[in-house]
């Protein structure tokens, strides 16, 4: 069943009703549908639960069975009741008895601590912390009448997958780090690029709402799929093809659903939104761990306690924080690049090194990583291009990140190990969308697609570049540069730094491209500021 328009509507109800309220705060609201479609879902997986061990004769205890001791005297049906029998925590039976003062009462006290204790014996703890916020009884009566008329129970995994994206869609502001949810348009062409396997293991150490693990699944089951098992559906105004995954054995289907992806994220609600993202997928036993990478590290015996690849991962795929800071004194040795505290270049080198040997990583960077000239930006960019293999570069067009950051970014993809030789540069001038604040309005102009094709035939179109004639203007916007040539350039990755341009056009540059690099430039300054003061504040003058 495909997401319907009136699903959208549904969903778009709660958040108009949720505002006027007096909850505006998208993240939290986002959180707090999160745990009532947990509750929602909860009745028939542990119903379907019930009858798998009847049909297979195992032994199950169903979650509802049993008494509980009230939390509050006050939500007892009668006076000096100190218990209730668990079966009222079914979805079935408060969400439609209860209302106003009393609804709240309990679901603040009672069924949140209720699932928190099911999940403090689960193999992650989805309701760690979580807490009632909606406390208004009139918004939350109505929130919980409109989620039940969603109807969950009767959607398929995608669907309810779609139209948990279509809540997380509201959170348009960045978080402290500079995180931010990625168009899942752009995550989709990564994730194509990078072309994860079955019985890869994939990582995103910045994981977010998990869109690049979602996309990552997805790629695997359409890679899967016989032609009667692909669907198309229509997302955010454009096709997008949807297969099922039927010709993956069960085997395969185990290892993706317990074996395959691996995150972490600093924010404990993003955990809570990845994890409900996952679930809602069909993917309710991957671990979003709450953990910041530049400020911990993880021995071995806790990485096998945590069933972590100890060799390392075969595909990273990650949008990191862009403008973050980290505390000098609290960045761990293993990623540390020269005194740069900026969580780009440290994400950055904590990803290269998170790689198997031959690992292939797909990431999102603001430009000045790729052109900057502070000491550690450049020894970042030796390491990638000396030690690793970079295959391309994939700059996108400014305003991609709008409504959230007006900040230019580029993909980088290599592979680690290695040496580079050459390096494939894509450009692209449209993504499908219009490039307005909102950038959220489908239109026909979308260079991607081509761009993709590009990148995987990357070995024919560098035998095109070779036999090009370099006194014909390059029409294309793809191109290369080898490495002798990114060596004398001080390991330079900036695709309009090679970008072949007759004299019309070198004379007359983009000026969007000019402040891009402008706004670099100025935060590289800053860096160097903020890295003389410490300095200096540590020196007896």
């Amino acid at each position: 069943m495909p997401l319907t328009p009136d699903m959208r509507r549904s969903i778009d109800q709660i958040r108009d009703y949720l505002y006027g309220g007096g909850y505006p705060d998208p993240v939290t609201n986002a959180e707090q549908l999160s745990f009532l479609f947990f509750f929602y879902l909860i009745e028939g997986i542990d119903a379907d639960n019930l009858r798998k061990a009847k049909v297979l004769k195992t032994p199950y205890e169903s979650m509802f069975a049993g008494e509980w001791t009230l939390k509050n005297p006050l939500n007892a049906p009668v006076k000096d009741q100190t218990t209730l029998p668990r079966e009222r925590f079914r979805w079935s039976v408060w969400a439609k008895g209860l209302s106003g003062e009393g609804l709240v009462r309990f679901v603040r006290d009672e069924v949140f601590a209720f699932f928190g204790e099911l999940g403090e014996q689960a193999a992650h703890n989805f309701m760690n912390g979580a807490r009632l916020t909606i406390d208004e009884p009139t918004v939350l009566t109505q929130v919980i009448n409109l989620v039940d008329n969603l109807r969950l129970d009767q959607a398929d995994a995608d669907t309810k997958g779609d139209l948990f994206e279509h809540v997380l869609k509201q959170i348009k502001q960045a978080g402290e780090l500079g995180q931010f949810r990625t168009p899942r348009h752009i995550i989709r062409t990564i994730v194509e690029m990078i072309d994860p396997q079955i019985g890869e293991t994939i990582y995103d150490p910045a994981a977010g709402t998990a869109g690049f693990l979602v996309a990552a699944y997805n790629h695997i089951r359409l890679a899967n799929s016989s032609p009667a098992a692909i669907q198309e559906a229509e997302i955010d105004g454009k096709t997008q093809r949807r297969g099922l995954g039927d010709k993956l054995s069960a085997t395969q289907v185990s290892a993706l659903q317990t074996a395959t992806f691996f995150g972490n994220d600093v924010d404990p609600k993003m955990v809570r939104l990845a994890t409900m993202n996952l679930t809602l997928r069909g993917l309710p036993n991957v671990r979003i761990l709450l953990r910041n990478v530049l400020t911990t590290t993880l021995d071995p015996d806790k990485r096998a306690e945590l069933r972590l690849p100890a060799e390392g991962y075969h595909v990273v795929l990650a949008n990191p924080p862009f403008s973050g800071r980290v505390d000098k004194d609290r960045i761990v040795d293993d990623v540390k690049v020269g005194t740069s505290t900026a969580t780009e270049l440290l994400f950055l080198k904590y990803m290269m090194d998170s790689l198997r040997p031959g690992g292939r990583c797909g990431v999102i960077v603001p430009e000045g990583v790729l052109f900057g000239s502070t000491t550690a930006h450049k020894e970042l960019r030796r390491q990638l291009i000396e030690n690793n293999r970079v295959e391309a570069v994939l700059s996108l067009p400014g305003g991609v990140f709008q409504p959230y950051s007006g900040v230019k970014t580029s993909v980088l993809l290599f592979r680690k190990g290695g040496n580079t030789e050459r390096v494939l540069f894509l450009h692209a001038d449209n993504d499908g969308y219009k490039l307005d604040a909102n950038h959220d309005t489908p239109i026909d102009q979308d260079d991607l697609p081509m761009l993709v094709a590009a990148y995987r035939y990357k070995d024919e179109r560098w035998l095109d570049w070779l036999t090009r004639d370099a006194a014909q203007e390059w029409p294309q916007k793809w191109w290369f540069a080898d490495a002798a040539t990114l060596r004398a350039n001080d390991f330079n990755l900036s695709a309009g730094r090679y970008r072949p341009m007759n004299q019309t056009a070198v004379e007359h540059r983009d000026p969007r491209e000019l402040l891009d690099e402008l706004a670099a430039i100025e935060a590289e300054i800053m860096e160097e500021v903020e890295a003389l003061r410490e300095t200096l504040s540590g020196c007896s003058l």
